[in-house]
């Protein structure tokens, strides 16, 4: 019997691999199938049993989170560079809900877990920062609070709908969003 391409090897090395492997597999099987998507389906696509599966992520919050990562990361770099207006937030955040919409179902549906609320809790200092830099360009009464609301709203939109139909579907909320919240952080580009 011939062995995977993993499974000749071993160490650490194997096991950052295969982390690795995981962790792109999850990736495309939450955004094919969102945050439920089959576990099995996740170690078949990385080519590693369930067993290396559960050593490295022992449940699907753990596993999410490490997936979501890059997303958070990629959404304070935007921030490192200085304070983005909420239209850059809101567009980075947009393009990321139409890849993943699977991160704002996980947040949604697991916000109790101390380790989805630190994800959250990144997503709204980047928020709230942008929106006390660019209060100005919002309408009266709004907070960084409905900016986090919006974005819940927009993604519940996209969230259930096929991978082709995301990006309409979030343009078409953020216009009906609008005249508020809408006009001032909806993305630019026409559907």
């Amino acid at each position: 019997m011939t062995k995977g391409p993993r499974a000749n090897r071993g160490g650490v090395a194997a096991g950052r691999e295969n982390r690795a492997a995981l962790i792109a597999a999850a990736r495309v099987e939450f955004e094919a199938n969102g945050i439920d998507a089959p576990l099995s389906a996740i170690a078949r696509r990385a080519g590693v049993g369930q067993g290396s599966l559960y050593r490295h992520f022992p449940d699907r919050v753990s596993l999410a989170v490490a997936v979501f990562e890059e997303n958070i990361e990629e959404i304070e770099a935007l921030a490192a560079d200085g304070a983005p207006s909420l239209r850059a937030v809101t567009d980075l955040v947009t393009h990321q809900i139409e890849g993943a919409s699977a991160l704002i179902q996980l947040i949604a549906t697991e916000r109790a877990d101390a380790r989805v609320d630190h994800i959250a809790a990144r997503l709204r200092a980047v928020v709230a920062a942008a929106w006390a830099e660019h209060a100005a360009d919002t309408p009266a009464g709004i907070t960084d609070e409905d900016i986090m609301l919006a974005i819940s709203m927009v993604a519940a939109a996209v969230s259930l709908a096929p991978a082709s139909e995301r990006h309409y579907l979030a343009r078409r909320a953020w216009r009906l969003l609008g005249p508020g919240i809408g006009r001032a952080v909806a993305p630019g580009d026409e559907p």
